[in-house]
């Protein structure tokens, strides 16, 4: 699908292009080159991504956490937007799991910066 919206965004100048999971059963540099399109595609266009690979949230320039809470019947969704702090807690859960240590607080600080240096290269 990525692939797909990259070429028909070339001709269709559609604004906004939204990724639901579009890294499903990938990792690795295969993760990391599907961030980089879609950072390249950002470019020109905003868009919107739903993922759980740290190598994909971030090269993202701006990062929400998104969790669902149930009330008895009802569900409710929260959207939290992350300040630089957050992101990077965020990015040690997604690396870690249910334990951030400070390694992986260093890890994801890391992987920020480093996105972080690759984004401005490619402008």
């Amino acid at each position: 699908m990525l692939a797909l919206k990259s070429i028909f965004s070339r001709v269709d100048r559609i604004p906004v292009l939204v990724f639901d999971e579009v890294d499903t059963g990938v990792s690795g540099r295969a993760a990391q080159a599907i961030a980089e399109k879609m950072s390249r595609l950002s470019r020109g266009r905003q868009v919107f991504s739903i993922t759980h690979l740290p190598q994909v949230a971030c090269m993202a320039d701006v990062h929400y956490l998104i969790h669902k809470t149930t009330d008895g019947d009802r569900t409710y969704t929260n959207v939290e937007a992350l300040s630089d702090t957050g992101r990077i807690h965020e990015l040690a859960r997604m690396l870690g799991g249910v334990e951030v240590t400070d390694k992986t607080l260093q890890h994801a600080q890391e992987m920020l910066d480093l996105a972080n240096d690759k984004k401005a290269r490619m402008d």
